[in-house]
């Protein structure tokens, strides 16, 4: 069974165009979440909290992942590709060599409750060509659980609870699982993929009521390998992402929008973009 080996806090900050956010992320953190360098979290009923959106920016080198949970999001990119990504949506982009796009709240009022993953690439894909996928809700497997919890299988596959789940995305070489747990109180569920393999699991709504440990609402927990992963909701329940991929273990060389392995590398990006050679 996986143990609970260290719980890091979400940390409030702005970005876009003033956009409050709640973030996991930094250097001192790459290898602990490796292949995952950032979780973001927007969950606002205000809309000064997210109405500037985040208007056109570059990326290269990475993948970002959208998951909606309520609200609408206009995403816009250089190739073409525009969409309105709704409540239970995802839209998967790959930066690699670069993509220019912006994100936009397709609303002027209501709760907007969504989140930005980023999944590093390997060396010898960062400069890949860009591209797109849109997940629609309908599409991303799903169980329900005994005890009226679900699970949504939004990549990877898995056993859960015993039963075989895959989710709608080709085999992809950083061999990622994401899910979307909700359980209710005292519910508990086992999940079995990769034993070797990172297993980070975000608190997004209640907490959960692990044997050795707790975790509450805007806390992720870094699990150790193991067969299986064993979550119990608390109190009130609980609502969960689960993450898991394939460690790179090679150096990561960041700034802003561009992830790469060397300093020279970043530099070539920025100078790329100064020259509209980016995408």
């Amino acid at each position: 069974m996986r143990k609970l080996i260290r719980k890091i806090d979400a940390v409030a900050t702005n970005d876009g165009d003033g956009v409050k956010i709640h973030r996991i992320a930094g250097r001192q953190l790459n290898s602990v979440l490796d292949p995952f360098l950032m979780v973001d979290e927007i969950n606002s009923d205000d809309a000064a909290d997210y109405i500037g959106g985040f208007p056109e920016h570059p990326h290269r080198g990475f993948e970002t992942i959208t998951y909606m949970k309520a609200g609408r999001m206009r995403h816009r990119d250089h190739m073409g590709n525009e969409d309105v990504i709704e409540s239970g949506d995802v839209q998967w982009m790959t930066a690699g060599k670069g993509v220019l796009h912006s994100e936009m709240p397709e609303q002027e009022n209501g709760l907007l409750h969504g989140f930005q993953i980023w999944l590093n690439l390997p060396a010898n894909e960062k400069m890949k060509p860009a591209a797109y996928r849109d997940i629609r809700d309908e599409s991303i497997t799903e169980l329900n659980l005994k005890q009226g919890g679900l699970v949504r299988v939004i990549a990877g596959s898995l056993k859960v609870n015993s039963v075989d789940l895959v989710g709608p995305l080709p085999p992809l070489s950083t061999e990622p699982v994401m899910l979307d747990v909700m359980l209710n109180s005292s519910e508990s569920v086992e999940l079995e993929f990769n034993k070797q393999n990172t297993a980070l699991v975000y608190v997004y709504s209640g907490g959960l009521n692990q044997a050795d440990n707790e975790l509450n609402r805007r806390q992720m927990g870094v699990f150790s390998p193991g067969e299986s992963l064993r979550l119990q909701g608390g109190d009130d329940g609980a609502k969960v992402l689960v993450f898991s991929g394939k460690p790179l273990n090679e150096p990561i060389a960041q700034y802003g929008p561009f992830v790469m392995n060397t300093v020279e590398e970043v530099e070539q990006a920025f100078q790329d973009f100064r020259q509209n050679k980016l995408v």
